[in-house]
This record gives structure tokens, sequence and C-alpha cells, in this order.
């Protein structure tokens, strides 16, 4: 009787596992150094290995010449292990077995020896499907088990093992095979069966895996089961119902081209062959995430999932964008297949994510937008236009217009220099009336609100270089602030010291809370009306007009 090729070279040993090194290494020296744990936990993706290393523990631990790492094959627990029939290592379907019965009978079942064997093994396949009453009832003997007794709980949710099993546990953490080793792996097994098949072929298998080696050896014998012993790319992309680069690169090539009648045919050719419009957006969501992992590497990466001459392929075609736009069209795609899921009308949904994608590509940055609206009319960039079917494709992009850097948003005005012949405008110092009004206003864009304060009930003269300040003596602590001697003198234009003197100057009104609110909303409008940012865009927009300035600050 034919068996299938997942089971035929299902490892037997830990030398022929693959993809799983810190498992193999961490079971291998517990058997050397007889630390035998009672329970273990096994989780990861499917057809990882996690029943075949069961099952591999199992004739380490029952082998005639063990315990060991090498069981030797040929004895008769080796054999029944291998085949699944052994009577002391007990293989259990947690998906049909899964109730407080069953668990029961394993709590029974427990309580005697092996048969035959050294241990008695109970291999729990899919434990995640256990109810929480089962698990209860087998907490206890999972806890404190006979000397020979081991089980092994595989599941692909280990978080659905409650922690109270977890806990009396090792757990090992099964991971996602590398392409590359899947690839190798093919290549090992198509020899002995007589397979012709290059490693185009074996990459598109692995793809369809994704990660898992079952997966990709049961796509395997589906490929020879249609094509016989020499399979064809073509073919085999067919039969899986795979898009190759190529039909992908299409899409790409429209975007590039800003060709939108071009994504519309691409549509309708999907539709005449009967292909499935949302595995097509699912497959373009992944290359466009090849894209842009490739044009952030910038050389053949692990991280994509194809071989070094498809990886060449990507490489070109990410060169014609920034990764900005790839990300956008990730998104964009992402978005699409999601949408797709629950479409009643795929082909309309698809027909607008894909024009999307090429309107997404005429998309200007903000910077390069304002920087054209200080130029005149004839010297501004024009946006490109979708060509039409009888037009040619419009050249590759640039590094300037895509890939390369931005011009910045905004650049201060230079400083203007004075003609000869003429004087340079003099700064002309506070006169003594609105002295005081102007430190205040100073102090309030400064944030120093309590030394303002003070300064409204004092008397404010300049003296010369000597600035005098009267005021009352609760005044005197938030006047002696160590900043005020430089807020001072940029508001009398020039270096002054302070004279601080007590007493009451009945003279002095203080400001009301309207003048206070119109003087810090007056210095804010100054502050931010200096600012060069907003000069040019009043530069740019000579019509607009500022209606009201906040202190984001407050």
């Amino acid at each position: 009787m034919y068996q299938v090729i997942a089971r035929k070279y299902r490892p037997q040993t830990f030398q022929e596992l693959i993809g799983q090194e810190h498992v193999q290494k961490t079971l291998a020296n517990a058997v050397e150094s007889r630390r035998i744990a009672h329970g273990y936990i096994f989780s990861g993706q499917r057809g990882t290995g996690k029943t075949t290393v069961a099952r591999i523990l199992a004739r380490c631990l029952n082998c005639v010449q063990g315990p060991t790492t090498t069981p030797c094959g040929v004895c008769s627990s080796c054999v029944e292990i291998g085949a699944g029939n052994a009577v002391d290592v007990i293989e259990i379907d947690a998906a049909s077995n899964r109730g407080i019965n069953e668990m029961r009978e394993i709590r029974e079942n427990v309580r005697y020896r092996p048969a035959r064997d050294r241990y008695k093994v109970f291999i729990i396949d899919e434990a995640h499907q256990v109810t929480k009453e089962a698990f209860n009832a087998l907490l206890k003997t999972l806890e404190e088990p006979p000397e020979w007794v081991v089980f092994i709980l595989c599941t692909t949710e280990a978080y659905e093992i409650p922690n109270t099993i977890a806990s009396r546990c090792q757990h090992f953490s099964f991971h996602s095979v590398d392409f590359g080793e899947i690839i190798e792996r093919m290549k090992y097994i198509v020899q002995p069966e007589g397979i012709e098949a290059d490693e185009e072929v074996l990459s598109v298998l692995a793809q369809a895996g994704e990660g898992s080696v079952r997966d990709s050896l049961s796509a395997l014998d589906q490929a020879i089961a249609c094509c016989g012993t020499t399979l064809r790319v073509a073919n085999v992309r067919e039969l899986l119902g795979m898009f190759g680069t190529e039909s992908l690169q299409v899409v790409a090539e429209a975007v590039h081209s800003q060709h939108s009648g071009r994504m519309l045919e691409i549509v309708q050719e999907l539709e005449r062959n009967g292909r499935s419009l949302q595995h097509f957006s699912r497959e373009l969501s992944r290359y466009w995430r090849n894209l842009l992992v490739g044009k952030i590497a910038g050389k053949p990466t692990k991280l994509i999932a194809a071989t070094d001459h498809e990886q060449q392929k990507l490489l070109e075609i990410a060169a014609l964008f920034s990764e900005e736009d790839l990300t956008r069209y990730l998104n964009l795609c992402l978005e699409l297949y999601k949408a797709l899921q629950t479409s009643l009308q795929p082909r309309l949904h698809l027909e607008l994510g894909l024009v999307k994608l090429v309107q997404a590509g005429r998309l200007q940055p903000i910077e390069e937008a304002l920087a054209s609206l200080g130029k005149p009319e004839g010297a501004r960039t024009p946006a490109p236009q979708n060509p039409s079917s009888s037009q040619a494709p419009a050249p590759p992009l640039s590094a300037t217009n895509r890939g390369g850097p931005r011009p910045p948003a905004f650049q201060a005005p230079a400083k203007t220099s004075v003609p000869p012949g003429e004087r340079e405008p003099q700064i002309v110092p506070p006169s003594s009336s609105n002295l005081r009004q102007d430190l205040y206003d100073a102090l309030v864009t400064a944030g120093m609100k309590f030394t303002a304060d003070a300064i409204q009930s004092a008397e404010v003269s300049l003296q010369g270089a000597e600035l005098l300040i009267r005021a009352p003596k609760s005044m005197m602590m938030a006047l002696k602030d160590q900043k005020l001697p430089a807020i001072a003198s940029q508001v009398a234009h020039k270096s002054v010291r302070l004279k601080l003197e007590v007493g009451e100057n009945p003279t002095v009104t203080p400001l009301t809370t309207e003048e206070k609110t119109q003087s810090e909303e007056g210095s804010v409008r100054q502050r931010a009306l200096s600012h060069p940012g907003v000069k040019r865009f009043q530069e740019i927009f000579p019509d607009a007009h500022v209606r009201a300035v906040r202190n984001l600050n407050e």
C-alpha cells in the first residue's frame, strides 16, 4: 500500500530532525544525564515536528539499548513506536477524547506498570481541546505520576493550556522551519523517489508550506500525482493556485507607469481564467511586503522566502520606489484583502483597490508641494498624468523624486544687508512711562508669572545703567529671580543692573485683569508672527490673515 511522503520520510532520530535544534539539544542532554521530566508541552504551528519529536523521545526512552539518544531502530520497541502501535506508548487524539471520562481512564491506566518497555508514555495530541474539567481530573496525576510514566502534550495553541497544567510541565516552543532547510529536505527526498524538480519548483512548494514541513511535503505529493515524475514550475503553480513573481510584477509596473487601464485588464484576466481574487490579493500583499523588505535590506536576505534569482528580481523592482511608497502600497493591499473577505462584489473591490494603488503613486510629498507654491507658474513640477493605453510607459523613477532627499519645508529669510550710504536703524530704549509695561510683557512671555505680578505693583525707573525697582516688602522674594536681570537688559536694550528698594508707591496702579489678558495675548501673538515659518507662509499666501493665536504651553 502506498505511503505518503510525509509519513515515509518522517524523522526517526534526533539527528534527522530539522529546524528544531534547541529542542533536539535539550532533550538529548536530558536523556544522556537521566534528568527526564514527567511532563512536557510541545507547542508550535502545524507540521513542525511536535508529534514526531514525541515519538522520537519515546523511542530513546524505551529502546533496549537505552535510555539513549541514538535508538537502534531494529528492536521491537523502536519498530512498534515508529509504526504507532506500541503497547506502552499511548497516543490520544484530544479532539475526539476531550472529556472527563477519558481523563479518568488515563488516571486508572497510569497506576499499572508498562507491559514490556521501560516507560509508559502518554502522547496527547491537540491537547488544547481537552476541557477544563478533564484537565482538573488529570491535575494530581500529572503533578505526581509514578516513576515509569511520561506525559507529552502537543498543541498548536499553548495559551489554551491551563496555567495549573503548564506549571507542572517543561514547555518547548517549536519554530517554523527555515525556507532553505525545507528546500534541502525536499532535495533529499526527490532524489531517491526519482523525481525531476529544479530549485524553482521546490521554492514554490516550500512557499506553499509557509514554514510547515508536512504541508510542503503534502504539496510535493500532490504535484507528483498531477505531473508525474517531471515537475514544471508553471504546472505546479497552476495546481496550487499560486501566482508567480512575473504575474505580480505586472501590477508593480502598472503602478510605476501610472497606468490605471492596465489594472482593469489584470482583473479581467483573473476573472476569465477563473482565478481566486481573494487569493490574488493575498499574494499581492505578500509581494509588496517582499519589495519593502528588499528595499530596506538592499540585498538578498532570509527574511524573504524566495530563491536568490527571485530576490534579485525583487531588488530591481524595489529600486523604482521609495520606502514610503512601498509602505503605502502594502497598507492599501492589506486593507483590500480584508475587504474582499466579506465582499459580495469582489471584482469591484479589487478593481477599486488596484486603481487606488495607481492614485497613491501620484501623491506628492507636502514638502515638495509647499516648495513649488513659491515658484513661478511655469517652474512648478507638473503632477504625473495617467497615460492612455496608446502612450508609452513613464520613465523609471529617479532617486530625486522618489527615494532621494526631500527639500526643506521652510527656509528662514536671509538677512538683508544695508545699502551703502545708508545708516542702520538705531534701537531706541523704551521711555520710563512704558518701561514697566514692557518688562511685564517680557516676563509673561518668559513664563515668569509670579515675578510679573510683582512688577505690576512696583515702580520701575531707569537711571543710566541702573534699573530701580521700588516694591512692597512682600514682593521682594519674587523680584530676586536670577533671570530678571537678563530680561530687564533685553527690555532696556542695554546691560543694566538691578537696584531693589522696599517701599509703598501709591501712584502705581496695578494692571486690571483685562489689561493683563490683552498684554499676554499681544506678547504671544507677536512671538508667533515673528516665527520664520509663519513669515514664510505669509509670503506664500499674501492674502492670508491670522485670526487667533493660542499658546500651546498653557
